[in-house]
């Protein structure tokens, strides 16, 4: 049970990673079962549309502070209105405050960058979509797996490769943090981590079901260096973050990061207490599964280009949209996955996005199908919940606080009030995929 609680970058269980699920835990890899929140219908089509409300989006923010999250950060979107807010402490030492433009680790939202990076090599010509990975990557995964495994299932989580978040960190599942301390600062290469995943029994035959595995995007990022001749990051840089315009996302070079940032608390489900600071740490262990630096803002600016087909063509962009069902344990649908995003269902309709977690740092961004409106949040303490006796996460005060900001501010005045959401099956962090931190 262990190694399941505690396997996957996005997923990683430990850190997040799909489907916000109402926030999702973002914690790297799927591998977590996540717990669906119960969601009313959307409203029909002649409903009430939701108005940005400062105070409340300000209230739910400290509520979510008050409920003991160390410090969060929101940016919301409404067309042309936009609300930017934070609450709680970058550093528990000092007191300092967070701010709204704080830099941070995003964890698995780099794979919507990823997706898009090979969409708009499919659109050249140079990638095909259902074409064998071992076709353009025959080294990297060779023989049979290679031959059936074709880029959408890396995309979509689909392929049956499993994560290799526990064969990096083996002490997740003790659980202890003794690897997270002894690697903080080991270089990993792309190489070693699709060994990792190559080497583990894989989750399923290929095509057969979604199981978020953050070694897809690593090879993915393989893929994309293949074709272009460049870096993977260099690639993503040129193509994508800056046909986006973004102007405070990049991959990191070393394990600081060099802007204002908050520290990264984790506390492993109860492991670290008190949690320990993870700010300083060698990315490389998640690269193009989940390495990326961003703010709020950027990702607001990133989704709402993608979605507009500001990145990628409308062709390009029917196919990130094109899902597969993400059940849990019961059978129940918790979201729908694309090409490194995915579509929950709110009450005022239908949201895509990612959601990413890392050691001490979770992340979700959501933005309605229209571009128009938006929420991005960044938080600084990781795996807050206690486990029960099936090495599940249970409900915090956390989730259901920001799960509540969330709703304000996409769904403001059609969110139902608090003691019907209460009532209702708790608000869990989405998948946060990575078990571990998914990146």
């Amino acid at each position: 049970m262990a190694a399941r609680r505690f396997g996957g970058l996005g997923r990683l269980a430990a850190a997040g990673g799909a489907a916000m699920t109402l926030v999702i835990t973002l914690v790297p890899g799927p591998a977590l079962a996540r717990t669906a929140p119960a969601v009313p219908r959307p409203p029909a089509s002649g409903a009430q549309r939701a108005v940005l409300d400062p105070g409340k989006l300000r209230a739910t923010l400290d509520a979510t502070h008050e409920a003991g999250m160390y410090g969060i950060y929101s940016s919301v979107r409404d067309e042309g209105r936009s609300w930017k807010g934070a609450s709680g402490v970058a550093n528990v030492r000092t007191r300092r405050p967070v701010r709204p433009d704080m830099e941070h680790r995003v964890g698995s939202v780099t794979k919507t960058f990823v997706a898009a990076a090979v969409l708009r090599q499919v659109e050249q010509g140079r990638v095909q979509l259902d074409a064998p990975i071992g076709t353009y990557l025959p080294e990297d995964v060779p023989g049979q797996r290679g031959r059936q495994i074709t880029v959408r299932m890396l995309l979509n989580h689909t392929s049956g490769i499993a994560d290799y978040v526990v064969s990096a960190f083996p002490s997740l599942q003790e659980p202890s943090s003794k690897s997270l301390d002894r690697k903080r600062f080991r270089t990993l290469t792309s190489g070693r981590l699709i060994k990792w995943g190559l080497e583990a029994p894989p989750t399923g035959a290929p095509g057969a079901q979604w199981s978020y595995s953050n070694t897809n995007y690593i090879i993915l990022g393989r893929l994309l260096e293949k074709v272009t001749g460049m870096k993977a990051e260099t690639y993503i840089t040129r193509d994508v973050i800056r046909r986006a315009g973004l102007r405070d996302t990049y991959f990191p070079d070393s394990p600081v990061i060099y802007g204002d940032h908050s520290r990264m608390y984790e506390s492993l489900y109860g492991v670290l207490a008190p949690p320990r600071d993870y700010s300083l740490f060698d990315m490389s262990w998640a690269g193009t599964a989940g390495a990326l630096v961003s703010t709020m803002d950027d990702l607001n600016r990133f989704y709402r280009r993608l979605l507009t087909g500001g990145i990628v063509g409308p062709a390009a962009l029917a196919e990130m949209r094109r899902t597969v069902p993400v059940k849990d344990a019961d059978g129940s649908v918790l979201m729908n996955y694309g090409l490194g995003l995915y579509s929950v269902q709110l009450p005022c309709g239908t949201f895509w996005g990612h959601d990413g977690a890392v050691w001490g740092a979770g992340t979700q961004a959501l933005t309605s199908e229209g571009g128009g409106r938006q929420i991005s949040l960044g938080f600084n303490l990781m795996k807050y919940q206690q486990l029960n006796g099936e090495g599940r996460p249970m409900p915090h005060p956390i989730d259901n606080a920001m799960g509540a900001h969330v709703m304000e501010a996409l769904c403001g005045a059609q969110t139902p009030p608090t003691n019907a959401r209460m009532a209702q099956r708790p608000v869990q962090p989405l998948p946060l995929q990575m078990l571990a931190p998914r990146p």
